[in-house]
Order: C-alpha cells, then structure tokens, then sequence
C-alpha cells in the first residue's frame, strides 16, 4: 500500500481532530468540566488515550477549543437566520428549529457548563463573556421589529416578547438535559407561537 501524501494525513489528521471534538462536546456539556476526564473522551472518541493528548495536550486546551468553536457557530447561526430565505416567520422558525436539534442543543449546555462551572480557564471566560442572551437580544430586536410593521410578530413590547422566546428556548434545553425531570423538549413550533400576532398563529 503506498504512503499517504502530505495532503491525505492532513484530511486524516481534520477528520480524527473533528471526531474528537464531537465526542468531547457530549461528555463536556453533560458533565462539566470539572468532572470530565480525558479518559471519558478518549473512550467517546473510540481512540486510546495516548492518541487524544497527540491532538490536545490537555482537558483544558480541548475544552477552550470547543468553547472557541461554539462562539464562532452561535454567530454562524444568527447569520444564517437573517440571511434565510422568506418571510419573518420563515427566519424565526428555521432559527428555532435549528436552535432545538440535538447538536444545538449541546453547544447551548456546553456554554451553560463554561458560565455556570467552577475551575473554567480564565481564557474561556475571556470567550464568551461578550456572548449572552442579551447579545441574541440585540440581533433578534431588528427582526422583530420588521415582523411588528409587517404584522407577523406580535405587537407587544419587542424587548419582552425575546425575552420570553429566549427563556423559553433555554429553559426547556436545561429541563430537558437533566435526568431529574422527565419533560419532553418543547416543540420549536410551539415556541414559535410566543411571539406571534394572532392573525399568524396556525392550529398544530
């Protein structure tokens, strides 16, 4: 069998470092990091411990790359909601159905883990400490302003109106998460219903 090429190793090199990657954001965002071992990662990785430290040469170092990457794809996500094609309505429930998938869902407990945890890098802290609900706040409030003057979004105060849909949408991720409660993940669409005017609300 022929070597690989310089080409082939980095792929192989992107690919093993992703799979990592996914498998440390389960163990991270359901256990914390105080409580995550690099051997609970190796072992979700399905790789031996020796070949995780060959990418990341601690706990640490891996979960400042996960929170990294979180940020950059909580940024990724409004864009993506903004630029989607169609009506306020069409925006806000791509945005809400992409927000309740499972992938979403534990980058959401991952932060949750990096704001809430004891014993957090300060260079996380550093990350995400422009990015809070206030930060989404602040790029919905234009959205939902738009959706007012078109009669799609509800015309009360738009301020209240995202901060009800956002804890909503949080709350139900933390409920949902925690083994002490058996509560179903609230439908995205149902979320959506918050904030609508009266003339939009469809039946389910």
């Amino acid at each position: 069998m022929a070597p690989y090429n310089e080409d082939q190793l980095l792929a192989i090199r992107d690919e093993r470092r992703e799979q990592i990657l996914g498998a440390a954001l389960g163990v991270f965002a359901r256990h914390g990091p105080a409580l995550t071992k690099m051997s609970m990662i190796s072992q979700a990785a399905g790789i031996s411990h020796g070949l995780l430290y060959h990418y990341f040469k601690s706990k640490d170092e891996l979960f400042i790359a996960l929170v990294s990457e979180a940020m950059l794809g909580a940024g990724d996500a409004v864009e993506e909601m903004l630029e989607h094609p169609g009506s306020i309505i069409d925006k806000l429930r791509h945005f809400l159905h992409d927000a309740m998938s499972v992938e979403t869902r534990l980058l959401f407990l991952l932060i949750h883990q990096a704001r809430t945890s004891h014993g957090v890098p300060e260079q996380v802290r550093e990350i995400i400490k422009d990015y809070s609900l206030g930060w989404f706040a602040a790029r919905l409030k234009p959205l939902f302003l738009q959706g007012q003057r078109t009669g799609e979004i509800a015309s009360d105060d738009a301020d209240q109106l995202i901060e009800g849909l956002l804890t909503a949408v949080s709350g139900s991720m933390l409920l949902h998460a925690s083994d002490e409660h058996n509560i179903p993940l609230m439908n995205p669409d149902h979320l959506l219903r918050l904030v609508l005017a009266p003339d939009h609300i469809q039946p389910l």
